[in-house]
């Protein structure tokens, strides 16, 4: 068996040639309409053996086992119940097929069901589907696993989870996307990249739906964000159907011409999907044999998603506003509508936000009366299917509210504003669960002891996976009326974090001006100073007018009006 280390070290060398088509070549050799593919394999093990053995001969590194549907709740469709059993018969097939050189993937696939809050499928039993047949995988022998043709990112983050729970193969995480580039629930590539990624995947891609041209694009788009390898198995073209049988007119030489262009753009592995054969994959690994792979160029990204969209946080973008209004310790209408289970208040609170220019919105349930961590659940899983933009999480204790961040489908920002918040605990979480982590630092404590805290705190945040780039660090300074000395002391930590250390930062205006009639113009020369310093987050309400007009002119003196990191 392969190590996830050797892989890795392969990739850094060349670009890894995958398989292709495994349907339609099982159909050449005898495959009937209707039945269960997974187990019409185990009663012909010739027919994916001898498909397996083809593709490694053809050239390919690696080979993808036969249990795109292996799942129990496609299987159960089928009457099959021994689904560990099926998985590992299936991956020995495999590895007995090419030999002990090359590397075979387990094959993970759909269940068939969109995942709460898209689906009917509950996400805890959507992780425990996943897990078993990863366990079969395993002790079948497989050096790693594919998560594959997925078309809702929730399910796909529950794969994910569920491969991590048992094991730390080499995890590829591959999403299908639909002509008008996104997946059939919304999703676009980078925003599943930002999600994906930041969860533990080991190489991020795209497979199927498209042919080698469309998927070039999307290649194109995730790689400067990337911070693991890419992976992009087209189809031959887009299907024809004629007469009965669907056909995928492009033929091996011209499928492999796109070989140096995918290189060129950033790939990393690369086969073959519907109506590739061996004959394409051949002609592929030779196009590919002398290409150079292109590393990731980030080693961490700040960036926060939904799961229909995406924000990068980082120099050279507009300021970023975090819609206030659903803070209920500061909402008092909301907050009673919240806790009598009403869910169209909350609903128009996220339209209006969006509307007026919010880039990502605040949930902050910490109020009297509610439970933060059910309310918290119950407010993501209302909203969450309805709005696209990003959220900034608040909560009181990290312990309690990891479930939280497991289950909500894509990256959240989090933040503890309870006394006994601890940094540490948040980095563990934010790891685990792939979210972003936000750190305190308070100005008040002057210059020279915020510096080292938040050297500290970087230093804190790397055994976690993070750099620098990868965290926020929240430099507000307390009170209604701020002192003149914590106002500079913030003002000119948000630019030496900017120049100098190179961490996001973020202010949390809501509390400046508290019961003044001179509120939004208190926030407002705030907010311009600190975006002249460098910020790049604040927390506001983007209904006041005199800080949306202050911040997009302040935007247009530093020449950053672009939204190219806003996806």
């Amino acid at each position: 068996m392969k190590s996830k280390g050797r892989l890795a070290a392969l990739l850094k060398k060349k670009i890894l040639v995958l398989d292709g088509a495994m349907g339609t070549e099982l159909h050449k050799r005898g495959l009937p309409a209707g039945v269960c593919p997974e187990a019409w394999c185990l009663d012909h093990p010739e027919a994916p053996a001898a498909i397996h053995g083809a593709y490694r001969k053809a050239g390919a590194d690696g080979v993808y086992t036969a249990t795109f549907g292996a799942n129990r709740k496609k299987l159960e469709c089928y009457g099959v119940t021994d689904v560990f059993g099926m998985n590992r018969a299936l991956a020995r097939i495999a590895r007995e097929a090419v030999g002990p050189e090359a590397f075979v993937i387990g094959d993970i696939s759909s269940t068939g069901h969109f995942v709460e809050p898209f689906g009917d499928l509950p996400f805890a039993e959507a992780v425990a589907n996943f897990r078993e047949q990863a366990e079969g995988l395993l002790a079948g022998g497989v050096d790693g696993f594919v998560i594959e043709t997925m078309i809702d990112i929730q399910e796909a983050r529950a794969a994910l989870i569920a491969v991590r729970e048992v094991s730390q193969l080499f995890t590829i995480v591959s999403m299908t996307y639909e002509k008008n580039g996104r997946t059939l629930n919304g999703t676009d590539p980078l925003t599943a990249l930002v999600a994906l990624q930041a969860l533990g995947a080991d190489a991020v891609g795209c497979n199927c739906s498209a042919g080698p041209e469309a998927m070039l694009e999307m290649i194109g788009r995730m790689k400067p964000y990337a911070t693991v390898p890419l992976l992009a198995k087209p189809n031959a073209g887009l299907p024809e159907l004629i007469g009965e049988e669907t056909i995928f007119g492009m033929g091996a030489a011209n499928f492999a011409s796109f070989g140096p262009a995918f290189a060129k753009a950033g790939v990393n592995l690369m086969g073959g999907c519907c109506g590739t054969t061996p004959d394409h994959i051949a002609a592929l690994a030779k196009n590919l044999a002398a290409a150079q792979p292109v590393a990731p160029v980030r080693r961490s990204l700040a960036a926060a998603s939904s799961a229909r969209q995406s924000l990068v946080l980082e120099g050279g973008g507009p300021l970023a506003l975090i819609g206030s209004r659903m803070n209920l310790a500061e909402n008092e209408t909301l907050r009673q509508t919240v806790a009598a289970g009403e869910v169209g208040p909350l609903r128009q609170a996220v339209r209006e936000q969006d509307k007026e220019g919010a880039a990502l919105l605040q949930l902050k349930m910490m109020a009297p009366g509610l439970d933060e961590r059910e309310t918290l659940a119950r407010v993501l899983t209302q909203i969450a299917p309805t709005t696209r933009l990003p959220l900034l999480i608040d909560v009181e204790r990290i312990a309690g509210v990891e479930g939280v961040l497991r289950r909500y489908p894509g990256r959240v920002l989090v933040r503890m504003a309870g006394p006994g918040e601890d940094a540490e605990d948040l980095l563990a979480a934010a790891a685990q669960y792939g979210a972003v982590p936000v750190l305190r630092c308070r100005p008040e404590a002057g210059t020279t002891l915020c510096r080292a805290e938040i050297r500290r705190i970087v230093a804190a945040a790397r055994p976690c996976g993070f750099t620098k780039e990868g965290i926020v660090i929240d430099l507000s300074p307390a009170g209604a009326l701020p002192t003149a000395a914590a106002t500079k002391t913030a003002l000119g930590l948000i630019g030496w974090c900017a120049e100098q250390v190179g961490c996001p930062t973020l202010l949390d205006l809501t509390a400046i001006g508290r019961e003044r009639p001179e509120r939004p113009w208190l926030q407002a020369a705030l907010l311009a100073a600190a975006q002249t310093a460098g910020l790049t987050l604040a927390i506001a309400d983007p209904a006041l007018a005199e800080l949306k007009q202050i911040r997009q002119a302040g935007d247009l003196f530093r020449g950053r009006t672009s939204s190219a990191n806003h996806h």
